[in-house]
């Protein structure tokens, strides 16, 4: 695979919360950016039909990202998909809908932002207020498709993996996935129950382990199938250690006190979420009818 160019730009601007981020974009081609922002990536199809982004951009990194679209397309047309995250990291529009975007979100995600009502429309979160960001005013529910800028792009919603609003983004042409939180890139993933996540929901998304994809995670590098493969089978492998220990009516504390990601942890222990965390998420998941 031809390596992706990486440019660190950091560019001066006002966030709608006040702040500024460094923003690192990589190139995977001409009409291909993924920026890197302190809430997670963002994808971006950009050329004559203007822009369209999906991921978890930060409020602190609107502004930035805005600057380097107007770099890579003359229109002025920007659509933004948010994806999931837990209320503690939810940037909700990110500041996109105040500046005239079409921002939207899987209906299931924008429900617990108090948005896809029926009747008046809920409170905003507290957190959105502090951030002086508003929630997406769009929701889908299965399908989403673009075609833009010579791209074929879906956005389909997924079993319930990390949460039950999870997407497949495809960029087709492009040969660009994005999965969000299903592939965080930076550690273990996490299967929220309060979200309706699910283990087998999310071993299901993880398919897309041909090399000769691009492949966006939640947070770090673009990277390939092979690694989505050896994170499939690091979480099977796991399952796997766990799965046994509670066939031998071990506790789960029993189970933390063997240490069952011992061999993984170098790679992936030091994400969001934790190898005990992990382990905690598993053994639910497998002891759950």
């Amino acid at each position: 695979m031809r390596a992706a160019l990486v440019l660190a730009i950091v560019l001066a601007g006002t966030s709608v919360a006040g702040a500024s981020e460094h923003v690192e974009t990589t190139e995977i081609s001409p009409n291909m950016l993924v920026f890197a922002t302190s809430s997670g990536n963002v994808v971006a199809s950009v050329g004559p039909d203007g822009a369209l982004l999906v991921g978890t951009p930060s409020a602190a990194s609107t502004a930035q990202i805005s600057a380097i679209l107007a770099k890579h397309t003359r229109s002025a047309t920007r659509y933004v998909v948010i994806y999931p995250q837990d209320s503690a990291h939810s940037q909700g529009d990110a500041g996109w809908g105040q500046r005239g975007a079409f921002v939207a979100m899987q209906e299931k995600a924008l429900d617990r932002l108090g948005g896809h009502a029926m009747g008046a429309a809920r409170p905003l979160p507290s957190a959105l207020l502090a951030l002086k960001v508003d929630r997406p005013r769009i929701a889908f529910s299965e399908v989403l498709t673009f075609d833009l800028n010579g791209e074929a792009i879906h956005i389909i919603h997924q079993a319930p993996g990390y949460s039950d609003a999870d997407a497949v983004t495809h960029f087709h042409t492009a040969k660009t996935i994005y999965l969000g939180e299903v592939f965080p890139g930076d550690g273990y993933p996490e299967i929220d129950p309060a979200q309706g996540g699910k283990l087998d929901g999310l071993l299901k998304q993880l398919i897309w382990t041909n090399d000769a994809m691009h492949i966006v995670p939640a947070r770090g590098k673009v990277t390939t199938g092979a690694d989505v493969k050896a994170f499939r089978d690091m979480i099977l492998t796991v399952r796997d250690r766990i799965q046994k220990m509670i066939a031998a009516d071990q506790t789960e504390d029993q189970v933390l006190a063997a240490h069952p990601t011992t061999d993984f942890d170098a790679r992936w222990g030091n994400g969001r979420t934790r190898p005990d965390a992990f382990v905690r998420e598993l053994y639910s998941a497998l002891k759950t009818p």
